[in-house]
């Protein structure tokens, strides 16, 4: 019995100090930031974007319609 507390014992410490989990958790926390960031300036653009698109083919429209 006291083999068996002993060796969860050591378990539990090697896991308290392993760090690997908590960097994962960040390097997550920091891909979302990102995309939030990233959605965030396609809301504010794509308006924009989509305006200058309709233009261009406004223009197309116009120079392939002359003789």
């Amino acid at each position: 019995m006291l083999k068996l507390y002993v060796a969860a014992r050591e378990k539990l410490v090697s896991l308290q100090n392993d760090i690997s989990g908590a960097t994962a958790i960040e390097y997550g926390l920091i891909a979302a930031g990102i995309s939030i960031a990233i959605l965030a300036g396609v809301q504010i653009a794509g308006p924009a974007i989509g305006d200058l698109f309709t233009t261009i083919g406004g223009s197309l429209e116009e120079v392939n319609a002359q003789p």
